[in-house]
């Protein structure tokens, strides 16, 4: 009977759990399993958040790989643009060759740009050096990626960082950008402006040609025009003062040689000079002195004193215009200036 006894507790133990349970409490090893078990409920919850971070860790490393070679390609494009843009100095060097007796001021300008260019320079090798330095932290942040799992939470603050970093890698790339963006226009506006430099030059060219065909054309026409004009004036003048003579435009005086004198009357005696313009005060002088040296002519070819000395000009300024009157005062010479009549 204790034999069949054993067995059938033996069955029990097998077969009925809730049995089981209650044998292990009654032998203080409940406790124990229910420990066991949960402990193997955290331990499968613990495997999978693990596999769900390592798969989450793999997929940032895969990104962080597409950023680099994404970064690597905009440096290759970047040195692509520094040699266009070496070569576009190296045209424009030879421009400024070409018109730097035209635009001094203009080279100093360029001379200010070239160090705004030697500043940006030192700016990129400073950039340089912190890619480097970046280098440098994502070697280390390799290092780290190897210690024990209960430096995640760091590591996730290094990710913050590290986005952080992206983000404002990627705000340099578009200031970057927008940087080059600018230097094309700036190109751009500099060949425009080289083009416009260049039509400016030939219509200045074409006019100043044209200038010196007119004015040549207008001084051989109003010079001895104004001549004529000058004699009949001085004709009028003498018949309002009850004289009527003979006073001729371009007459040569058989003297000394020859002397060629603009007004001239053999009775009364009257001499006179025309010019078109006087612009300075010593082209006055000389004009006064041509008269001069024309009055001694006729008084030794006629032997007779000058009744009348005349200057006309046509065109002066009024500095010019106020010596003229102040020394016509002076030395009774009558004065023309333009088409108004006045004696001194």
């Amino acid at each position: 009977m204790e034999r069949d006894l054993r067995n059938e507790f033996i069955r029990l133990l097998k077969e009925d759990e809730k049995f089981r349970y209650e044998v292990l409490g009654l032998l203080g090893l409940r406790e124990i399993v229910d420990e066991l078990r949960k402990l193997r409920r955290d331990f499968n919850r613990y495997i999978k958040l693990s596999e769900e971070r390592w798969k989450e860790n793999e997929k940032r490393w895969k990104e962080n790989a597409r950023l680099w070679e994404e970064n690597f390609k905009r440096w290759e494009e970047n040195n692509r643009r520094w040699e266009e843009n070496e070569k576009r100095w190296e045209l424009n060097a030879k421009l400024w060759e070409e018109n730097f007796k035209r635009w001094e001021e203009n080279e100093k300008r360029w001379e200010e740009n070239e160090k705004r260019w030697e500043e940006n320079f030192k700016r990129w090798e400073e950039n340089e050096k912190r890619w480097q330095e970046n280098n440098r932290r994502w070697e280390e942040n390799e290092k780290r990626w190897e210690i024990n799992a209960r430096l995640w939470e760091e590591n996730f603050k290094r990710w913050e960082e590290n986005n952080r970093r992206w983000e404002e890698n990627e705000k340099r790339w578009k200031e970057n950008e927008k940087r080059w963006e600018e230097n094309d226009k700036r190109w751009e506006l500099n060949f425009k402006l080289w083009e416009e430099n260049f039509k400016r030059w030939e219509e200045a060219d074409k006019k100043f040609k044209w200038l010196m065909n007119a004015l040549t054309e207008l001084r051989d026409a109003v010079g001895g025009g104004f001549e004529y004009y000058t004699s009949r004036v001085v004709k009028l003048l003498m018949k309002e003062r009850g004289i009527d003579c003979d006073v001729r435009a371009n007459v040569t005086l058989p003297i000394d040689g020859y002397k060629e004198v603009d007004i001239f009357c053999d009775e009364p005696l009257i001499v006179g000079e025309v010019t078109v313009s006087l612009r300075s005060i010593e082209e006055a002088k000389n004009q006064l002195e041509k008269l001069n040296i024309g009055v001694a002519a006729a008084e030794k070819l006629t032997n007779k004193k000058v009744y009348l000395k005349v200057l006309a000009v046509e065109f002066a300024k009024e500095e010019v215009a106020n010596f003229l009157k102040e020394i016509s005062e002076k030395e009774g010479i009558y004065l023309i200036l333009g088409r108004e009549i006045e004696i001194f």
